[in-house]
């Protein structure tokens, strides 16, 4: 068995030695802003969006300017950027520019210039002060989110742990089984992050919390590459393992994780959990957060079918995880992995075009031609009122904190 499972360790010490291709992409390495003056949009928002009917000319479905997508340095980003981008001009024949950018510069630019249109990746609580002013001023929106869940952080373990252990659903039974995650010392183990980053603190009092920390000794690792090897270590001896991780990241689609029922979130609860003095902590799950599909205020009206598509173009977290791993594949680009998706994962996309299943295109057929061979599809449907922005009621304290 431990012959079986060396190749994975290597494979896995050699992806994590190379330069930018960690088998956990790097969250964005940004200041945290002063979530406190987040701010909703305004009611003209709403209104603006939800009525383009008294045009007399109906716009083209690109509008009359190259749709600019911002293309962010981390690789979840960079994927959404590449994969709309092919998207947009081979379902809608839209000139489609990728541009090089970062959360702060692409949301100032948004707000100054209208450009970049599209930032597919945006991470809210990041560029909070920038974001609230640049909506108060009805220069962009929030047109959804960007992945179909919200819940970026957990506790997990191995895929082989939960069906042997199907009563490891919720950090409740956590309690009976310490033994299982002990490795025959007198504790169960617990690999949290490192200690410097802000979910150490939050995974040492959700321990109290569960009422474990009498069971289970919390092993902080050095960094995110001590994290990675000591998590693949037990893997590959197909030990059990209770351990907190993040996505979207490639880590936990190459090993096949289950998440731990941590319960419902908690705002009050969870504020405590992130306090080094937390005096009586309680149960909560991770903090869900906003990440968003923005878009320029010129596209809902400049170009209202790319508004809605982007509407309905919600990436699945598990899709996203595995595309991240593809990208650790040897000679794999961005770009390759955005070609791959668009050819193989038509049942995901079409539902953005608006395709209706009786006209979608076979699952072996190539990515549909330009607007005018490409398969018939509805109508595109109005564009709705866009999702409200978090605001300090609902915006949670940030908890992954990069190294």
């Amino acid at each position: 068995m431990r012959i079986r499972f060396f190749p994975l360790v290597l494979a896995l010490l050699v992806t994590l030695a190379a330069p930018g291709l960690g088998l956990a992409q790097q969250a964005p390495k940004l200041d945290a802003p002063d979530v406190t003056t987040l701010a909703a949009p305004g009611a003209a928002d709403n209104a603006d969006a939800a009525d383009t009917s008294t045009d007399q000319a109906t716009p083209p479905p690109c509008g009359t300017q190259p749709i600019t997508i911002a293309r962010m340095p981390w690789p979840s980003a960079a994927l959404l950027a590449e994969i709309h981008a092919r998207i947009l001009k081979a379902q809608f024949g839209c000139t489609v520019q990728v541009l090089p950018s970062d959360l702060a510069p692409a949301v100032t630019g948004m707000a100054s210039t209208g450009q970049p249109a599209v930032s597919p990746e945006t991470w809210l609580s990041r560029v909070a002060d920038q974001w609230n002013q640049a909506v108060k001023d009805q220069k962009l929106r929030q047109v959804g989110l960007s992945y179909a869940e919200s819940q970026f952080e957990g506790w997990y373990v191995p895929d082989y742990v939960a069906a042997d252990h199907p009563e490891l659903k919720s950090a409740t039974a956590l309690k009976d089984d310490w033994q299982l995650f002990s490795r025959g010392g007198p504790k169960g183990r617990f690999i949290s992050c490192p200690a410097d980053w802000a979910c150490a603190i939050i995974n040492r009092n959700l321990i109290k919390a569960e009422g474990l920390d009498g069971l289970y000794e919390i092993v902080e690792p050095k960094n995110r590459f001590d994290l990675d090897q000591t998590i693949a270590a037990a893997i590959s001896r197909k030990e059990p393992v209770l351990f907190y991780y993040w996505q979207p990241n490639a880590t936990l689609a190459q090993f096949s994780f289950k998440p731990v029922d941590l319960g419902p979130f908690s705002k009050d609860d969870f504020t405590c959990l992130g306090k080094r003095a937390c005096s009586d902590p309680k149960p909560s799950s991770f903090a869900p957060e906003p990440v968003v599909i923005a878009l320029a205020q010129w596209v809902f009206t400049g170009a209202p079918e790319v508004a809605a598509y982007f509407q309905r173009a919600q990436m699945p977290m598990a899709e996203m995880n595995t595309l991240l791993a593809q990208l650790n594949e040897s000679g794999a680009t961005v770009e390759s992995v955005a070609d791959r998706f668009v050819a193989e994962r038509q049942e995901i996309w079409q539902k953005w075009v608006g395709i209706t299943p009786e006209a979608a295109t076979p699952a072996t057929a190539p990515v549909a031609a330009p607007p005018k061979t490409r398969a018939p599809r509805r109508a595109p449907p109005a564009i709705v009122a866009p999702q409200q922005s978090p605001s300090i009621d609902t915006l949670p304290p940030k908890s992954l904190v990069s190294n």
